[in-house]
């Protein structure tokens, strides 16, 4: 079962870094806190559960994936397809975001939950779950470097 649920989070991993944003010209490790928005004022935090965030960001998910570490499901809008996956521990999440960092791409991050999309659509459902907009960098030279 381990082994299972290690498998379906390297697959959750591509399938999230294709949804994420990030693009193979990013390349700087760790995110860059100037990237960083912060939560909505009203101070709205969506529950770490599947399908609460996806009927607040108006769709009803395709569960992928439901391991001891993580559950993923993939919703699909006229605006696009993305990604919402729920961690049972914030050290948990933390881990899946270091891990994803070597891909690069932007995620909305919120407590024991992340949502991986385009940025636009980021931003809107930052307004709906709260969260903070992180944008993380694959590894590799930067392109923008001399």
């Amino acid at each position: 079962m381990r082994g299972a649920a290690r498998a379906a989070g390297l697959t959750l991993l591509a399938l999230a870094t294709a949804c994420g944003g990030g693009g193979p010209d990013e390349v700087a490790v760790n995110s860059d806190p100037a990237k960083i928005s912060a939560a909505p004022a009203a101070g709205v935090v969506a529950p770490a559960k599947v399908e609460v965030i996806a009927g607040l960001t108006g769709c009803e998910a395709d569960i992928r994936i439901e391991a001891d570490e993580l559950r993923q499901g993939a919703c699909t809008t006229a605006d696009g397809g993305y990604l919402i996956t729920t961690f049972p521990e914030e050290k948990l999440k933390e881990t899946w975001l270091d891990s994803a960092s070597v891909y690069g791409g932007t995620y909305l991050v919120g407590t024991r939950w992340v949502v991986s999309a385009e940025p636009e659509m980021l931003e809107k459902f930052r307004g709906k779950l709260g969260g903070t907009v992180r944008e993380l960098r694959g590894i590799g030279p930067d392109p923008g470097a001399s």
